[in-house]
């Protein structure tokens, strides 16, 4: 009936029709995720000289939108017995989505990869962005019945600064040369610099806004402001909440429970959805994708965005600590044929870096590097000939990181490179082996700024430089690029800050991987953010059942 309403309208409307329409499209999608009321909603409908229809605009839109009810179960390929439910220690996708479902922060990535206000309903920026004023939403209480102010916000950030924290997140915020309130609902940021992207910054999954008492937070409670309150915590193997009543966010947190289950292996999960034991699945097989998507009942879906696989190599270990041993493996190493026989189609070829094609200041001109084992035998020489090294690597690390390897293995041994592949236990990966061997296989979501993804994996001495690769040049770039207003003199600084690490840094890059991931045909969900795998990490607050 919608549908037929906008032809009306169109019609009626001649020459406007196609920006009345486009306007009524943005307005009914609006309504649909909660982002306005019934009453903005015909407002601005009656104000398009649409007042008879407006009433019933509203009635069929609202019909179509989410529904509530029902228990969501979700098969997740991630997860470990060491995890916990502090936001400084989230380092899986777990956890990051335990932590989107239980927490808020300041702001959120939306589906066209913009940030927008969450708990923070507004910022302002001055003094060359480097003051930073956000202003809370009033009203907003914790699992507990606390509301949320200012303290909360400053205890939450605190929890990730200063000298004691492990957090990956310490090293986005060592920018932050102060903080303080003025009045319960506006927190005031200074910056050691400019930084244009700080609200990007504020929204990492790590700064989950917590309760704070005494100054501090009580990081282990699971007590948030979101859309959904812990009732069981099982490490590595199951997560259980139930849907939070009094949730601030229109449009959000359909289901009444969730039951999120920790299976790694890619086969259990298929035949989990399959079978209808679970609702959803994220990190579909990708061998065997175009079979589930003929499944009846099943649906396959992808989207693109920053995810990176990659083989990081610990610069400060023999013999990585030489740059012409990381030259040669970059060069032994097919990525076409990495991209086909591991991706199968679902994805790209990689830089040696980690900006995506789909980032703003992607260099799309720098020289894509390509398999080359005459160039990867010329370093290997100059490293003093033979080079023999161990690669580590799981299906923990990201789906066919162990066929991935094996591949690599076999076309470096074209260049007299001999690598051995060593099988490690999914569980424990992250924390046994990532950051720990000279030598892995890993995954990033990627971010959606450059700077956010410099800052957290390439910044020398930050938390997650999983290379412990450090470049003065590179460094200097990045505290510049930040603060720089001209986009062109920007864009330039990112592109040679790409370069540096694809020609000097530690990691090698083979592919860009989209998001594939399958679900029940009875679950919905409106337009989809590519900022991480599965809606954003948001499936849980943002899907429904039909």
């Amino acid at each position: 009936i919608t549908d037929r309403l906008f032809q009306v309208v169109t019609f009626d409307h001649n020459f406007r029709g196609t920006n009345v329409m486009a306007e009524l499209e943005r307005l009914k999608m609006k309504l649909e995720r909660g982002r306005i009321s019934r009453r903005e909603f015909l407002s601005r409908v009656s104000a398009m000289g649409l007042a008879a229809t407006a009433p019933l605009l509203y009635t069929s839109t609202a019909m179509a939108g989410p529904k509530k009810g029902g228990r969501l179960r979700s098969a997740v390929a991630h997860g470990s017995t060491t995890d916990m439910l502090d936001p400084a220690t989230y380092e899986n996708g777990f956890m990051s989505t335990v932590g989107y479902a239980l927490q808020n922060h300041l702001g959120e990535v939306d589906e066209t990869g913009a940030m927008v206000p969450e708990l923070a309903e507004s910022w302002e920026v001055s003094n060359g962005a480097k003051t930073w004023v956000f202003n809370l939403r009033q009203g907003v209480e914790f699992h507990n019945g606390k509301t949320l102010d200012s303290d909360d916000v400053i205890a939450s950030f605190q929890h990730h600064m200063g000298d004691d924290t492990k957090s990956p997140a310490k090293g986005l915020l060592e920018q932050v040369e102060s903080m303080r309130k003025d009045g319960p609902n506006q927190v005031i940021f200074e910056l050691t610099g400019g930084n244009a992207d700080f609200a990007y910054i504020a929204a990492d999954y790590h700064i989950a806004i917590k309760a704070a008492k005494d100054g501090k937070i009580e990081a282990n409670d699971g007590i948030g402001t979101s859309g959904y309150v812990l009732k069981d915590f099982d490490p590595g193997v199951r997560c259980f909440m139930t849907r939070n009543p009094n949730y601030w966010k229109e449009g959000r947190a359909h289901f009444d429970e969730v039951e999120m289950l920790s299976v790694i292996d890619p086969a259990a999960r298929t035949n989990a959805l399959t079978t209808g034991e679970v609702d959803v699945m994220d990190r579909v097989d990708l061998k065997t994708a175009h079979l589930l998507a003929r499944e009846a009942g099943v649906r396959v879906e992808e989207t693109t965005g920053t995810k990176h696989y990659t083989f990081p190599m610990r610069t400060d270990t023999p013999p990585f600590d030489d740059n012409n041993v990381r030259m040669a493996l970059k060069h032994a190493l097919n990525r076409e044929e990495i991209v086909e026989k591991v991706l199968f189609g679902h994805g790209v070829v990689g830089n040696d870096h980690p900006i995506a094609p789909s980032n703003p200041f992607h260099a799309a001109t720098l020289e894509q590097r390509t398999y080359d084992p005459d160039k990867a035998k010329f370093y290997a020489d100059k490293a003093g000939g033979s080079i023999k090294v161990q690669l580590s690597a799981a299906d923990a690390a990201f789906p066919g990181a162990v066929d991935a390897a094996v591949l690599y293995r076999e076309s470096a041994a074209v260049a007299g490179i001999d690598i051995e592949v060593v099988r490690e236990p999914n569980d424990g990966y992250w924390s046994n082996v990532w950051m720990k061997k000279p030598w892995c296989a890993c995954y990033w979501g990627g971010r959606p700024t450059e700077d956010w993804m410099f800052s957290t994996a390439y910044k020398g001495g930050g938390s997650w430089n999983d290379t412990f690769w450090t470049h003065e040049l590179f460094d200097h770039l990045l505290i510049e690029a930040r603060a720089e207003t001209d986009q062109e003199i920007r864009r330039q600084m990112y592109f040679t800050m790409q370069q540096i690490v694809r020609d000097q840094g530690g990691v090698v890059v083979p592919m860009f991987a989209n998001y594939v991931f399958a679900m029940a045909d009875k679950v919905q969900h409106g337009p989809l953010a590519g900022n991480w795998d599965m809606d954003g990490t948001k499936y849980i607050e943002k899907w429904w059942f039909a």
